[in-house]
């Protein structure tokens, strides 16, 4: 059974729930049981909880969520009301569809083989190939882009209850998880931590100051679902376990974040200005924005450190996973400590708002 650090202060949630993974047979007997589906299961690696691909007998495929015992009824209640709110207002955004079990719930409760309550959700599973799986050309990173501000402008005006939870993902409150520092061994990678939290630490009032609303806040190449022989290729938006309300740009910094190059290379956002000029066709930044959105990719990166190095001391039967990103992050935080703060800043300021 995977257990937690109980030094590990309040805030992380769920990233420090302990829980004893799920079985395909037990997991399929839920299913049946509350949603009277049936048929194969695919299990996905996960950050923390169980998550199935399901194919029934017909062939249509979904998406069985067992949630760790940490995820309150709440919190997968404020996912779910996402999903019902952008299907309401952009109804060919292509986001997962809610199912409701045999009761008329979208949320139905098990007890684990430890007696721990696990609530459970079925989804619409959205076919396509991961980007982070495949490859993108500029013209298809605009595409990105503009979904992204199409699902920005779908959310605008959702409230829930669990919409200001403090999230550890969410880099508006990274120097709440500062502490994690001293958790890292490799006295070369704190000392550069420690210098992108001053960085931060520099901005964080600016940060408040930012237009913010409730955002999907982990737009990566595993949640992107896409076909290259589709002209919008964008196929799938998944996984909306990270949403809160935060500031738009950390929303944007978060998709710029995931088209940074693997590799060490002069212009790290060479890719990422092609979703940025996606995104700016279908709805605005302004200016202090896109000044601060470079400053809140080198953020993520430092969170990501942060986080991945501490669950993988927790967790480490699932290092592989947690740690998949971490290491080509040095390279990128070595290369943004490279540039002063105003050149950073810079980097992106020559676009603008679209016309009309």
């Amino acid at each position: 059974m995977m257990q937690p650090d109980p030094s590990c202060s309040g805030g992380e949630g769920a990233l420090a729930g302990s829980y004893t993974p799920i079985e395909p047979d037990r997991a399929r007997k839920v299913l049946e049981q509350n949603f009277g589906l049936s048929g194969t299961l695919k299990r996905f690696d996960t950050e923390k909880d169980d998550t199935f691909r399901v194919k029934t007998g017909s062939g249509a495929l979904f998406v069985l969520k067992i949630a760790n015992p940490d995820e309150d009824h709440a919190e997968l209640d404020f996912q779910n009301s996402i999903l019902r709110h952008v299907q309401a207002r952009d109804q060919n955004l292509p986001v997962p569809r809610v199912v409701s079990s045999g009761n008329g719930r979208d949320i139905t409760t098990i007890t684990d083989l430890d007696g721990q309550t696990r609530h459970v959700r079925v989804l619409t599973f959205l076919e396509g190939t991961p980007l982070c799986e495949t490859n993108s050309d500029p013209a298809q990173r605009r595409q990105i882009g503009r979904i992204l501000a199409r699902l920005r402008l779908a959310m605008t005006g959702f409230t829930h209850p669990w919409q200001d939870r403090v999230y550890p993902w969410d880099v508006q409150h990274l120097l709440k998880f500062a502490h994690l520092l001293d958790e890292v061994e490799d006295p070369t990678q704190r000392d550069a931590l420690a210098q992108g939290l001053e960085r931060y630490r520099a901005i964080a009032p600016r940060v408040k100051g930012l237009r913010r609303q409730v955002l999907h806040n982990d737009f990566s190449k595993s949640n992107i679902v896409v076909d290259h022989g589709d002209p919008a290729f964008v196929k799938g938006i998944i996984d909306f376990g990270d949403s809160v309300n935060t500031a738009i740009a950390i929303d944007v910094a978060t998709a710029l974040l995931n088209q940074l190059p693997e590799q060490p290379h002069d212009d790290l956002f060479y890719r990422g200005r092609d979703v940025l000029e996606g995104y700016l066709e279908r709805t605005d930044l302004t200016e202090e924005e896109l000044a601060l959105i470079p400053h809140l990719v080198m953020a993520r990166v430092v969170v990501r450190a942060l986080l991945t190095l501490w669950r993988a001391k927790l967790f480490p039967e699932n290092e592989r996973y947690i740690m998949r990103n971490t290491a080509q992050g040095w390279h990128q935080l070595d290369w943004f400590l490279a540039h002063t703060p105003d050149e950073i800043s810079a980097l992106l300021t020559q676009y603008s708002a679209p016309k009309g």
